[in-house]
């Protein structure tokens, strides 16, 4: 890699109908920052009321830092052009711009439910007397922007006690640990197959004054199974239903299970997984991702 390249941008060539869904998945995959371009030079005039049209042809470019691991991200893009989902890609480095800079001026602090905050480092919580996370973006998604998160935050600011032990299965930034332990719960074990993940998840614990005793990281291959309150996994359908056996065994009896990144047309697939183990509850929806939520029977 060239040393002044710090970013690869993906260009994903697609329809208006598969753009929105192609966009969330990248941004799930890891894309620090994400775009559409008109691919046809199709113009938009005066949309409808609350309408996001988009041009026919369209192109989704998803900004990554260098050191992703992009293989998983270009296997998920192949699948879908064989699906005919997309008609073509491309990924290239980019010189090292001010994007980083771009991003964090777009940032703002953001209020879930009724008592937690997600506030950027560089500004002051507007609420300080209130339940304040300290997080900036970097290498791991999750700063409470994408519904998936914002769905789960707003989960754990109604349901999380005083006292709570959590696993947080798939942890990316360390958002979700943070807020639980913030919120209440005595200790969280944050999980991730991603080293930087976990790197990400520890200087976020750092940054909001959390002991290493009470956020602890670690592997999927290196976790010690143990039982607890509250479960939360937030990463895709497929990955979801196949872990139902395992993540069952990680939650004590009358015991909660939290499970988001889950598109609405897959959600009756995903709580069919976990019902041999757990009492479903309703989903609830935004935009077009599901959370849902289970008590350990």
């Amino acid at each position: 890699m060239v040393e002044d390249v710090m970013w690869l941008e993906l260009h994903v060539k697609t329809t208006a109908e598969h753009a929105n869904q192609i966009g969330d998945q990248l941004t799930l995959l890891g894309a620090t920052a994400l775009t559409m371009q008109d691919a046809g030079d199709q113009p938009i005039y005066e949309p409808a009321l609350d309408a996001t049209p988009l041009w026919q042809d369209t192109i989704v470019v998803g900004l990554f830092d260098d050191q992703q691991t992009m293989e998983p991200i270009l296997a998920y893009l192949k699948r879908q052009q064989a699906l005919g989902l997309l008609k073509d890609f491309q990924l290239q480095p980019l010189a090292d711009q001010d994007w980083e800079r771009r991003c964090l001026d777009d940032l703002k602090p953001l209020c879930f439910g009724k008592r937690l905050w997600v506030c950027p480092s560089w500004l002051t919580p507007p609420e300080p007397e209130a339940v304040n996370v300290i997080l900036d973006p970097g290498l791991a998604f999750g700063t409470g922007t994408h519904p998936t998160t914002s769905l789960c935050l707003e989960w754990l600011d109604a349901n999380i006690k005083s006292g709570d032990t959590v696993i947080d299965y798939g942890c990316g930034s360390g958002i979700l640990a943070i807020a639980a332990l913030k919120l209440g719960a005595n200790q969280v074990m944050a999980i991730d197959h991603d080293p930087q993940a976990l790197d990400a998840t520890r200087q976020n614990g750092e940054r909001n004054q959390l002991a290493p005793s009470e956020l602890k990281t670690c592997l999927p291959d290196d976790f010690v199974p143990q039982q607890v309150d509250v479960v939360i996994a937030n990463i895709l359908a497929k990955p979801l239903i196949e872990l139902a056996p395992r993540l069952s065994t990680f939650v004590k009896q009358g015991g909660q299970i939290l499970l988001s990144g889950i598109l609405i047309e897959q959600a009756e697939h995903v709580a069919e997984a976990y019902k041999p183990w757990f009492l479903m509850k309703n989903s609830v929806s935004k935009q077009e991702w599901v959370r849902l939520e289970g008590v350990r029977k």
